[in-house]
Formats: C-alpha cells, sequence, structure tokens
C-alpha cells in the first residue's frame, strides 16, 4: 500500500510534463529541503525506505510523504517500491547525486558556522561599573567558569558612561550599568536594584543627629562623590531638585570615596552594596535621609538588537537567576 503511495504520486507529478513542479520563485520554493534530500541518500545507501526512515528517526509514513513531496516539487518519480525493497528511478539516481554534493556542501556550511561559534565562545569581553565589577560580577563570573571552563574573560571597569561607550563601539560584548537611563542605542533589562545611603566617619557631626537629614540640607552639603559619569551620580543629580552643591572631593572610584569618608573628610553617598562591610565595623556610619528616593535600578546593556549569544548569553542568564 505504502509502495502504490509513492509509486502513485511519482507518476502523476511527472505524467503532466512536471505539472507538479514549482515555476519560477526562489530557491527554496524550487529545491527540496536539507531533511528530504538526506531521506533519499539514506534510501540510495540502505535499499529501503523504512531502514532510511529508522535511521534518521522518523517514521515511515513520514517518510513516504517526504518523498513524495519531494516528487511532486521536482516534477519526477524518484523512487520505485516493491516487497523487495526500493529503489531509485533513473531521474532518482541523478538527483541522488545533486543531493549528495548539496548535503556535502551543508555539512561543510555547518562545519563553519560551529567554528565561527566556538571562536566566539572561547572569550567574553564585559564592561562593568564599578560597583557591580567589584560587589557582584565576581560571584557571577565564578558561576560561568563552572559553566564554561574554557572561555576566557577579560572586564573593563569603568563608570557608566564608559560603559555604554565600550559596548557602543564594539569593544565588549555585554555591559553593566547603574544611573536613571541607558544611552540610546543600547537595549537592556533590570538585573538588581540598589540603594544609595549617606555615610559619614563616626566622629562626624551627622552622625549625632537625633533627626533624619532632608533632601534640602544634603543638596546643599558639599560631598566627597564619585566623578561625573558615574552611575551614583547621576541617581544624586536626578534625585535633588536643584542640584548638587560643589563637589568637597570628586574621586573615580568606590573604594577612594570610602576611604576619604571615613578618614572624617566629609560625607559621602555610595551604593549599600559597598558598605557592609564599613558598616559593620563602624568604619562609616549611614545618616538616614528623608524627603528624596535614593534608589537605582542595575542593568545590563547590549547593542540594539543585538541579543547577546553564547557565554554573555549564559553570563545574562546568571545575573537574573
Amino acid at each position: 500500500m505504502g509502495d502504490q503511495g509513492v509509486r502513485g504520486g511519482a507518476t502523476g507529478a511527472g505524467a503532466g510534463g512536471g505539472a507538479g513542479a514549482v515555476p519560477g520563485g526562489g530557491l527554496a520554493h524550487r529545491v527540496p529541503e536539507l531533511g528530504a534530500l538526506e531521506l533519499l541518500l539514506a534510501v540510495a545507501r540502505l535499499g529501503s525506505l523504512g531502514r532510511a526512515a529508522r535511521e534518521l528517526g522518523i517514521t515511515q509514513p513520514a517518510a513516504s510523504s517526504r518523498i513524495r513531496s519531494m516528487e511532486r516539487q521536482l516534477g519526477v518519480a524518484l523512487v520505485d517500491r516493491s516487497p523487495r525493497g526500493s529503489r531509485l528511478t533513473d531521474a532518482g539516481a541523478l538527483v541522488t547525486d545533486w543531493a549528495r554534493r548539496v548535503v556535502e556542501a551543508a555539512e561543510a556550511f555547518d562545519a563553519g558556522a560551529q567554528a565561527l561559534r566556538d571562536r566566539r565562545d572561547s572569550r567574553l569581553r564585559v564592561a562593568a561599573s564599578m560597583t557591580i565589577a567589584e560587589y557582584l560580577l565576581p560571584g557571577w563570573l565564578i558561576a560561568l567558569r563552572g559553566q564554561r571552563p574554557d572561555t576566557a574573560v577579560s572586564l573593563l571597569a569603568g563608570n557608566s558612561t564608559v560603559v555604554a561607550e565600550r559596548v557602543l563601539g564594539g569593544e565588549a560584548d555585554l555591559g553593566f550599568v547603574e544611573g536613571v537611563s541607558v544611552a540610546a542605542g543600547l537595549d537592556s533589562v533590570v538585573i538588581a536594584h540598589d540603594r544609595l545611603i549617606v555615610v559619614t566617619a563616626p566622629g562626624h557631626a551627622w552622625a549625632r543627629r537625633r533627626r533624619p537629614l532632608d533632601a534640602g540640607e544634603l543638596a546643599a552639603t558639599p560631598l566627597i562623590l564619585r566623578e561625573e559619569g558615574s552611575g551614583t551620580r547621576q541617581v544624586l543629580d536626578a534625585a535633588l531638585v536643584g542640584g548638587l552643591a560643589r563637589p568637597l572631593i570628586e574621586l573615580s572610584s568606590t573604594t577612594a570615596v570610602k576611604a576619604s569618608a571615613a578618614s572624617g573628610a566629609g560625607p559621602a553617598v555610595l551604593s549599600e552594596l559597598a558598605l557592609g562591610e564599613e558598616l559593620s565595623a563602624r568604619r562609616l556610619v549611614e545618616i538616614p535621609v528623608e524627603g528624596v528616593r535614593l534608589s537605582r535600578a542595575l542593568r545590563a546593556v547590549w547593542p540594539t538588537g543585538h541579543r547577546p549569544a553564547g557565554p554573555a548569553r549564559d553570563l545574562l542568564a546568571l545575573t537574573r537567576s
């Protein structure tokens, strides 16, 4: 019954001078799909449609349907089936020779694509803002190494503006930024939330206050701050109506800001992520503030339209787990 189905479909396709073939159109409409060509090669090699179907992991009815569809598409009979097995027609033998070249070319294409993936997967370039680079990325990268031990990771740390420039310039595969907005040309996803807190040395006058600091007093006070372009500075500028007073000291690293504040030089505003040890040891104390929201989103960024792939995709998944 199945033999007659293949033969009958083939004969009908060829009887009208190729009436089943699709004229014109692109190659996708005129050339059989790769799976059908692989099936035809298996039939030619094994002499049986059933054995070819089993080798390719499909059912025999599905294999018969695929052969009939290919015969209708090409407009010629390819396979004759009998109780003794399946035999290629003369046209089928010729098509099989062509199919072999197509499949070999596809295998070469696949090998080349795999080589590109291997090269991509052999390295990962990450750019991250200082807070994320120092306090979150190490744990993520240790977890990534467990998944991808052969991937070499390089980290470029800088403020959020620099990170955006690196990602846009193709110098990093994935970036991590703080701040209130994302640069044009970047897609992003929120991976965590953070809170900024005001801190001073224990001997500072603010440490003895009985009531919270208000937003106006904070804005009017010269502070030890990160440089312009940092996510911390952006959030603070946006949160305080009227802006900040001229900085008491402007520094380019969180560690330097903490050290300056702990020395008694003045109050500072820093990420809660960066202050656990200093607050526990009371080298710094938190100053409550009212009337202002000092929270921010931490984001992963990448060029618009280019969703992270390979190690960058895996690292992004780790940040969200």
